[in-house]
């Protein structure tokens, strides 16, 4: 009995901060789970300062912010992805659950519903939903691919069905929160959704490093029946996953409607595949059980940045990005094959 218990534990990886990666930080392996991060970070270096190279004005901070700005909601949406790429399953329905929180809170706000009802309204839809495609997937045995599929029908066919058209928002707190500004200086600013957004980073940050419910996550990446074997609660972690993906999902919802002050069932269309891309850009395995949700931040930057270069760049169609983000995904895919090729031949041993 104890050597069964033993050999699936040599097989799980606990994350950062676990005790199997400190013993392992003297190794080999640890190094190679850094990096794709550290990948990602030179390439974001070396695509600002070729920005700054050949662009006038492209060395200001607010540029960088800008990066921020526009991208908050999406930070917030692949932090969501991160975990539950991180547990080696996928989540196709964030874009359609962005939409129909757009959909819903216009919907909701004109017809004289208060913020303060449909702000905490909307962030349990996006919750209840994800849960529940959690429970199909682990007590049904789906594949993520397949429910996930089943909820961006759902959640984006609610959106149609709601209102087909593009609805204004012009609620008093919808609009503070949308124009408020943290200024640093004159023409350096963020807005109140950059704010939010690095709390979520932070907050899920600190779970996935130093709580027990972080481990699990890893754990469960690493190798799902070993972590049941050693005892740890993969129902309850795998369910959790995606109902925090729903949560950011809804979240990320309502910053897009600052964003925009508007609702559309046509909102996030294709934002799960920017949300999967900048996971995996920042070094997040697809297969689970290894990545930092600091590299997701670098990877959605390298997503903001692509699109600010084209911006700069002014003769290119915006399909550029799409391209550029196509052959990164490949280099990022081999990369991570490259990296964890040794670890898949000695786990068969």
């Amino acid at each position: 009995m104890t050597e069964t218990h033993h050999q699936p534990m040599d097989d799980v990886e606990l994350g950062p901060g676990s005790p199997s990666s400190t013993i392992e930080s003297r190794g080999r392996r640890v190094n190679r789970q850094h990096v794709p991060v550290l990948a990602t970070l030179t390439l974001l270096a070396l695509m600002y300062g070729l920005g700054v190279v050949n662009y006038e004005g492209f060395s200001d901070i607010q540029v960088v912010l800008n990066i921020f700005v526009d991208n908050a909601f999406l930070l917030v949406v692949a932090v969501g992805m991160t975990f539950v790429i991180l547990t080696g399953g996928i989540d196709l329905s964030v874009g359609a659950v962005v939409a129909l929180t757009t959909t819903l809170a216009a919907t909701l706000l004109h017809a004289g519903w208060p913020a303060g009802v449909v702000l905490p309204l909307m962030l349990i839809l996006g919750t209840t939903l994800g849960l529940s495609m959690g429970a199909i997937i682990h007590y049904f045995r789906i594949e993520p691919f397949i429910a996930t599929l089943a909820g961006m029908f759902l959640a984006r066919g609610l959106a149609l069905l709601i209102n087909r058209n593009s609805i204004p928002i012009d609620n008093g707190f919808w609009v503070t929160i949308a124009q408020q500004r943290l200024r640093f200086d004159r023409g350096v600013f963020i807005s109140t959704s950059v704010i939010i957004a690095l709390v979520v980073v932070l907050i899920a940050a600190a779970v996935l490093i130093w709580t027990r419910f972080g481990r699990c996550v890893y754990a469960i990446g690493g190798n799902a029946d070993s972590a049941l074997l050693m005892g740890l609660p993969v129902a309850r972690t795998r369910i959790a996953v995606y109902g925090i993906s729903g949560f950011c999902a809804s979240l990320g919802g309502v910053l897009y409607s600052f964003y925009t002050l508007s609702g559309y069932s046509l909102h996030g269309n294709g934002l799960e595949l920017d949300a999967i891309a900048a996971v995996v850009i920042g070094g997040v395995l697809l297969a689970g059980g290894s990545g930092y949700l600091f590299g997701t931040v670098l990877g959605v930057l390298v997503l903001g940045l692509i699109q600010t270069i084209l911006n700069f760049q002014g003769t290119l169609s915006s399909w550029w990005t799409r391209i550029v983000v196509g052959v990164l995904l490949f280099a990022f895919i081999v990369l991570q094959r490259v990296v964890t090729g040794k670890r898949a031949v000695t786990g068969t041993r």
